[in-house]
């Protein structure tokens, strides 16, 4: 699966649930919030002042040394 700015955050922690570190780390601790589910990562990052770019950079290098 290739993680975009477009992909839900259902998708993302449906794929790999370690991605919920990730975005802990970064700033996100709403992971299990239901209406989280359904907001892309670039509106996700939006709500919480993040920049998408570097969020979705963390997730890729994460998945890249899987």
């Amino acid at each position: 699966m290739q993680i975009t700015k477009e992909t839900t955050m259902g998708q993302m922690l449906e794929y790999d649930q370690g991605i919920a570190y990730i975005l802990m780390q970064s700033g996100m601790h709403c992971i299990g919030c239901p209406s989280s589910i359904n907001e892309s990562l670039e509106e996700a990052c939006m709500v919480h002042g993040l920049d998408a770019d570097v969020v979705l950079k963390s997730i890729q290098d994460y998945l890249a040394k899987k």
